[in-house]
């Protein structure tokens, strides 16, 4: 099995020669200390992290599992001393504020160093994942008191956080949830109910998990307009450290598929001591802070599993021989040639490196975005950048999945029978990524939320702003000829981006189901247009620089993109032209077997 290298240069070229960060960032307040070697320095550390600790927990953790004994979860060897020196490094507080004990750097760091953790460990990394955006929530919404108990522990590392917010009656559909919350003469609230598939429920990592539950005040109104937030600590804190334990356990840890080194746990709330986040009936909006992290979040693990797969393919095709080049023999000096020289081998091969150079653009972007509009002065330049973060949310938990999950399967395929048995790790990466199209809401959902809330919903103000950067780039590569096989077909999709859309608006007026039908198709299709404006981006860059090999290679991926992946887009458009009938013809009851 191959050994995962963090992909430092690219990053690094992404990140100084794409989007030049160090100029936005050093020009925001707060953060006029991030130059280039900072970024470089941090992420190099990182990289020895993930590639010295947590890689070699990684099949261990998932052979190992999680265990429940007497009602405390155990983690896999080894989970726990690399999430202490996790801790003891500073890793947990990185672009925390400082005021509560974090360094206060730049978002835009963080996202680098989550792929890479989950490249590393994906299952490892979901511990203090999922404890950074409690802690986003907290600081969002929580009173000073609040923050002041809880975001200390949560950025030094010593507590843990989750969100609860599935139940077993219930999943997408919250406004079914059932969990009560009944409010004490103290001003606390007694939490009564059952969460299932919480992530990182419980475990041995750190001294106490602090959950945030989402419940129903008695007087709430229905559905999700009368959901509240919570804070129901595993143990109740107690000066500054923790007291008795809360009438909160741990039901059963889930079997699953994969992420098996994750305590995926059913949580019950027996009356346990909760408190109020922000204002009553308004849990759904607050949560949305925790939830649009981890979405994106999401979105990294299907960027961290498809750079390791990459990886993992690329090394066992150089060195595994079968048949000859088609042409001439490839090395005659062997009995057989490498099957990196066979043209399907090199379409998988390919494949997976497009969808992550891609992905890792888009990401280090969205995170950029996240920086800018958490710190620019200009209200109207912080409005753009939370307009387009609103738009591309569900683009990158969506799109970034699906591709991670494909670049899974590719990567196995690359083996053949070596990948579908365990010793090779490919099985492994195909488990774990599965996950990501389901959790956080399916795909599916986000599709719903991009079509339905941000584009519908304002009669594509926020697209329009993205498609303006489209054709701004376009329109100033307009009549360079090097340029033309990107800037042609990228122009004629964004442009067809626009006029479906209006055709997907003015039927949904006539018929809602032809939004939910077109749901998915679209999604995908704004991914593409997506990923097609970065390649076209990297591909600018790269062509004064093509003799070099970092170069070369780069503008050889955005040609291979624009021939094979990108013409995706047509079949998309067609499948999009057909409108809802073809999937609502069909009578319900004649869904026979």
């Amino acid at each position: 099995m191959a050994n995962y290298r963090a992909p430092l240069r690219d990053m690094q070229f992404v990140l100084h020669e794409l989007l030049d960060v160090e100029t936005t960032l050093t020009g925001l307040p707060g953060y006029q200390d991030a130059n280039r070697e900072l970024i470089d320095s941090v992420l190099e550390s990182a990289a020895r992290f993930a590639e010295e600790v947590l890689q070699p927990l990684n099949r261990s953790g998932d052979e190992e599992g999680c265990r429940l004994e007497n009602g405390q979860v155990i983690t896999p060897q080894g989970f726990k001393d690399a999430y202490q020196r996790f801790c003891a490094d500073g890793w947990t507080g990185l672009d925390c504020d400082p005021d509560y004990g974090g360094q206060g750097l730049p978002k835009t760091l963080g996202f680098p160093i989550s792929e890479m953790n989950t490249s590393a460990n994906m299952a490892w990394a979901m511990y203090p994942g999922l404890s950074h955006g409690a802690y986003a929530a907290i600081h969002a919404h929580g009173s000073d008191e609040q923050k002041n108990t809880y975001l200390p522990h949560l950025i030094n590392g010593n507590w843990s956080g989750t969100m609860c917010l599935t139940e077993p009656h219930c999943g997408t559909d919250l406004g079914l949830l059932k969990t009560r919350a009944e409010p004490q003469a103290d001003g606390s609230y007694q939490i009564s109910g059952t969460k299932i598939f919480i992530s990182s429920g419980d475990h041995d990592m750190s001294d106490n998990v602090v959950h945030l539950v989402l419940a129903r005040l008695p007087d709430a109104p229905k559905d999700v307009k009368g959901i509240s937030l919570f804070i129901v600590p595993k143990f109740l804190p107690n000066g500054g450290g923790v007291g008795e334990r809360n009438a909160v356990s741990v039901g059963s840890l889930e079997h699953k598929m994969g992420i098996k080194g994750n305590a995926t746990c059913v949580m019950n709330f027996d009356g346990a001591t909760g408190f109020l986040i922000g204002e009553a009936n308004r849990g759904m909006q607050y949560m949305f802070t925790m939830m649009n992290a981890a979405r994106l979040g999401v979105g990294m693990q299907g960027l961290g599993i498809n750079e390791v797969a990459f990886q993992a393919a690329l090394a066992y095709a150089r060195d595994r021989l079968q048949m000859r080049a088609m042409n001439m023999p490839a090395a005659p000096d062997k009995p057989a040639d490498p099957i990196i020289v066979h043209p399907d081998v090199r379409r998988m091969l390919l494949t997976m490196k497009a969808y992550a150079e891609g992905g890792r653009a888009f990401s280090s972007w969205l995170a950029l975005l996240l920086d800018v509009e958490d710190r620019a002065e200009d209200p109207a330049q912080r409005q753009d950048a939370a307009d387009l973060m609103a738009l591309l949310i569900p683009v990158a938990k969506a799109f970034m999945t699906d591709n991670g999950f494909e670049a899974a399967n590719l990567g196995l395929q690359v083996f053949g029978g070596h990948g579908y048995i365990r010793e090779w790790g490919m099985e492994q990466f195909v488990r774990d990524a599965r996950i990501a199209q389901i959790y956080e809401g399916t795909n599916g959902i986000q599709a719903l939320d991009l079509i339905g809330r941000k584009v519908l919903l304002d009669q594509g103000q926020k697209l329009r702003k993205f498609t303006k950067l489209v054709h701004k780039f376009c329109e100033a590569h307009e009549g360079d000829a090097a340029m033309a096989e990107f800037i042609t077909p990228l122009a004629q999709l964004n442009k067809a981006m626009g006029e479906v859309t209006l055709k997907i608006g003015m039927a949904s007026m006539q018929n809602r189901d032809e939004a939910g039908a077109a749901a998915t198709d679209y999604l995908r299709l704004l991914g593409h247009l997506v990923f097609g404006w970065f390649w076209a981006r990297m591909a600018a860059l790269s062509l004064p620089k093509s003799h070099e090999p970092f170069y070369g290679a780069k503008l050889a991926t955005a040609r291979f993109y624009y021939a094979k992946l990108l013409p995706e887009t047509q079949m998309l458009l067609a499948r999009l032209a057909s409108g809802a009938k073809p999937l609502m013809a069909l009578e319900d009851e004649h869904f026979q077997f």
